[in-house]
């Protein structure tokens, strides 16, 4: 898999793909990470990405042909799966869209700033808009490294148990059964008996009762 990542702030991106399950992810080569500035798709001296909206009112809107160049280069190099713009009207990410996301082979992310994207962005360019939930952050930045580490943990090879993504909260919609590990008794507070049994036919229905 490779995902593009168009950003005015790519220093925000560099530290969640160079830890833990990522790195190793992008080590193994599994999946490619590439940060695009906008600022340098601008078409002036400036480097300037944004410009006040039409109608007045407050709040810069990201201008569309920067965003036009950078995704038109790419397009130019390669086929896309999808054209991704984080957003907080996009429909919200869940298990099920990372599940789907995680079959793609080529991605591009779009980072929403200021008071967000000129609408032409979204009616030529996008594909797919997706949020993180119903609040509002200062740029798709974040998210879309939520968006990322949510998709990438499901590639085949990233996790060294193979199963371990398949039994995560959400998969088939429910909450992942609560969890023990040693000491048996802490504390006064014991493992429930049904792990310590052995049986394991009974141990898997009381982690379906208990999801």
């Amino acid at each position: 898999m490779r995902i593009d990542i168009i950003t005015v702030l790519p220093e925000l991106l560099t530290s969640p793909f160079e830890a833990s399950i990522l790195k190793r992810a992008i080590e193994k080569g599994l999946v490619e990470i590439y940060l695009h500035n906008l600022r340098d798709y601008a078409t002036n001296n400036y480097k300037q990405v944004d410009d006040y909206q039409f109608g007045g009112g407050a709040g810069m809107v990201m201008m569309v042909e920067p965003i036009d160049k950078c995704i038109s280069g790419l397009k130019a190099e390669r086929d896309y799966d999808e054209v991704i713009y984080m957003t907080p009207d996009g429909k919200t990410l869940n298990q099920s869209m990372a599940n789907e996301l995680s079959l793609k082979g080529n991605l591009i992310i779009l980072c929403g700033h200021y008071k967000g994207v000129d609408q032409r962005v979204r009616d030529m360019l996008v594909t797919r808009e997706i949020s993180i939930g119903d609040y509002v952050l200062s740029g798709g930045e974040l998210a879309a490294a939520i968006v990322c580490d949510a998709v990438i943990r499901l590639l085949p090879g990233v996790l060294n148990d193979e199963t371990s993504a398949l039994t995560d909260t959400f998969q088939d919609n429910l909450l992942a059964p609560p969890v023990y590990t040693r000491p048996a008794e802490y504390k006064g507070l014991e493992v429930p008996k049904i792990l310590l049994s052995g049986n394991l036919p009974k141990i898997e229905k009381w982690r379906f009762k208990t999801a």
